[in-house]
C-alpha cells in the first residue's frame, strides 16, 4: 500500500534532524517536496534521516537534493544503502556541468562533412551488395522452385502487383508519352523547316521514341510511382513489426515482399515501353500530320522504310535493367525504414530520388555501349 510522501521536523540545540518518511516517488510526492524546502530554508546546520522511507525514486532524490541546498554534504545523511547510492546519482547529475562542444567551422566542417559522405558511401556500398546477394539467392531457389514446387510460388502476389504498378499505369505512361512524342514532331518540323528537310522529322520522331523516350519515360514514371509505393509500403510493415514477425515465424521477406515486386516490375515493363512507343508514335503522327501535311500512310511508311525495328529491340533491352533497378532501389529503402515517420518519408523521397538518378546513369551506360558496338 502506498503512502503520501511526508516530513517531520524535530529540534535540537545543536543540530536538528529532519525526519523523512512515506513514499517519495513522482505519484506520491505531492507537496511534500516543496515543504521541506521552506522548513530547511532557515537552518543553516540540520541533518536528514531518509531510514524511513519505504521507496525513493529519482523525482523524491531531486526534491530532496534541491531542499538541502546544493552545499549540504549528501554523504552525511542517514538512510539505506540503496537510499544513499540513489541520492548520490542524482546529487552527481544534477551538479554536473554540461559540457559546451565547440561546434567545427570552416575548413574543419568541411573535411568532418567529407568524412561523414565517404564513409556513407561505404556503408551504403555494402547494405547493397548485401541486399543483391540476398536477392540473387531468392530467385536463384524462385527458378529451382518453379521446375519443383511451383505452388511454393506467390503468384496471387504477383498477379496483384503487376496489375497496380503495371497495368495501373498505363494511362499515365500513354498521356505523358504522347506529349514527348508530339513536342519531339514539333521541335522537329520547326527546326527543320529551316532548311526544307522537314520530312526528315518523321525519322527523327521514330528514332527518338523508338530508341530513347519510350523506355526512359516508362522507367522514370515508374521510379515516382512504384519505386515510392513499395518503400512506403514496406517501409510501414517495418515501422509495424510486420517484417520482424515474418522473420520469426520463418518466413524470408525477401521472398514473401521483394521477389514479387521484382517479378511484376520485370514482367510488366516490356508492356508499358510498347504502349509507350506507340503513343509516342501516335503523337509525333498528330504533329506531322498537323503541321507538316504528312499523312498516316506516309509517316508509317517512311517509320518502316527509314527506322526499322532495331531501334524498338535496343530500347526493348533496357526494360529487365530498369525494372531490377527500381524495384530493388524500392524495396531496399523500404527495408532501411526506421522506427519513425521521419525516417519513412526519408527512405521514399531517397527510393524515387536514387531510382531516376540510377536510370539516367544506365541509359547513357546503354548508350555508350551500343555505340561502341555501332548498333
Amino acid at each position: 500500500m502506498e503512502r503520501p510522501a511526508d516530513f517531520k521536523l524535530e529540534p535540537a540545540a545543536d543540530r536538528p534532524t529532519v525526519t523523512l518518511s512515506g513514499d517519495w516517488t513522482a505519484n506520491q510526492l505531492g507537496e511534500a517536496g516543496r515543504g521541506l524546502a521552506d522548513t530547511l530554508d532557515g537552518l543553516s546546520n540540520f541533518a536528514l534521516d531518509l531510514r524511513r522511507v519505504r521507496r525513493l525514486d529519482t523525482a523524491g532524490a531531486y526534491a530532496v537534493i534541491r531542499a538541502a541546498g546544493k552545499g549540504f554534504d549528501l554523504s552525511q545523511v542517514h538512510a539505506r544503502p540503496e537510499t544513499q547510492r540513489l541520492l548520490t546519482l542524482v546529487g552527481e547529475a544534477v551538479t554536473h556541468e554540461p559540457v559546451v562542444r565547440r561546434e567545427p567551422k570552416g575548413f574543419h566542417d568541411l573535411t568532418i562533412r567529407i568524412g561523414k559522405g565517404v564513409m556513407n558511401a561505404g556503408a551504403e556500398a555494402l547494405d547493397t551488395m548485401g541486399f543483391l546477394g540476398h536477392l540473387l539467392v531468392v530467385l536463384a531457389r524462385t527458378l529451382v522452385n518453379l521446375f519443383i514446387a511451383p505452388r511454393r510460388i506467390r503468384w496471387a502476389a504477383i498477379v496483384s502487383l503487376m496489375e497496380r504498378a503495371g497495368l495501373d499505369a498505363i494511362p499515365i505512361v500513354a498521356i505523358t508519352s504522347f506529349f514527348i512524342g508530339a513536342v519531339v514532331g514539333l521541335l522537329g518540323a520547326n527546326m527543320l523547316q529551316q532548311f526544307g528537310a522537314e520530312v526528315f522529322a518523321v525519322e527523327l520522331i521514330g528514332i527518338a521514341v523508338l530508341r530513347e523516350f519510350n523506355i526512359i519515360i516508362t522507367a522514370v514514371l515508374l521510379a515516382g510511382r512504384s519505386a515510392s509505393s513499395f518503400a512506403a509500403e514496406i517501409g510501414s510493415m517495418k515501422m509495424n513489426q510486420e517484417i520482424d514477425a515474418m522473420r520469426v515465424l520463418g518466413v524470408d521477406p525477401f521472398e514473401a515482399l521483394v521477389f514479387p515486386r521484382f517479378a511484376a516490375l520485370l514482367l510488366t515493363i516490356p508492356l508499358l515501353t510498347f504502349v509507350a512507343t506507340l503513343a509516342g508514335l501516335f503523337g509525333g503522327l498528330a504533329v506531322t500530320w498537323s503541321v507538316l501535311d504528312l499523312g498516316p500512310a506516309f509517316f508509317l511508311q517512311r517509320i518502316i522504310d527509314n527506322v526499322g525495328p532495331t531501334h524498338f529491340w535496343i530500347a526493348l533491352s533496357k526494360a529487365p535493367v530498369m525494372a531490377a533497378v527500381i524495384a530493388g532501389i524500392g524495396c531496399r529503402q523500404g527495408l532501411e525504414v526506421g522506427v519513425d515517420v521521419e525516417s519513412l518519408g526519408r527512405r521514399v523521397t531517397a527510393a524515387v530520388v536514387h531510382a531516376i538518378f540510377a536510370i539516367i546513369m544506365i541509359d547513357a551506360a546503354f548508350a555508350l555501349l551500343y555505340m561502341e558496338l555501332d548498333l
